[in-house]
């Protein structure tokens, strides 16, 4: 089942009749990501119960991160880093389209922006993103490649004793 973010972002990059798609697929690889990593580090709040008996008693369960497990506690970093390196409105719109799964008239009301302009500051922060996580539009390399092989040259499958 698809979840709201994910079709905002799918939605985003779903080519129109006639027209390319808005993003890329290297930026919906970025936001997918992103997703993912925000899932991972365990910072949104549950919005149902939890029925894990770990939770169960008089112990206190918190979202922090003496709490979180080590791999929680490192997407956290990878997230504050993200954060940092990232313009502050492009991070905003990043975190609510994957990670609160907002839709864009709702940032733009929210922020008080102009119609449309959240789709642009989405799509400038999934390009950052994308180029950190070291993804790009167009596969690179080297224009002409040379075989190599583990073994100079082909071993016959019979020597001349065998014959």
């Amino acid at each position: 089942m698809l979840r709201d973010e994910d079709a905002s972002l799918m939605r985003l990059a779903a080519p129109r009749k006639g027209e390319t798609a808005f993003l890329q697929p290297h930026q919906l690889e970025a936001g997918q990501r992103l997703e993912r990593l925000i899932q991972r580090a365990q910072v949104m709040q549950r919005v149902t119960m939890s029925y894990d008996p770990a939770n169960v008693g008089g112990r206190r369960s918190g979202n922090d991160v003496e709490t979180a497990s080590d791999n929680a506690a490192a997407a956290r970093q990878q997230l504050s880093q993200l954060a940092a390196s990232l313009p502050q409105d492009c991070w905003g719109v990043l975190l609510d389209v994957c990670g609160l799964g907002k839709g864009m008239q709702q940032i733009e009301v929210e922020r008080r922006w102009p119609r449309r302009s959240a789709k642009l500051v989405l799509r400038i922060g999934l390009d950052q993103l994308a180029a950190h996580f070291g993804l790009s539009p167009h596969a690179s390399g080297k224009q002409q490649g040379r075989d190599r092989h583990w073994l100079p040259e082909r071993v016959p499958m019979f020597t001349e004793k065998q014959l």
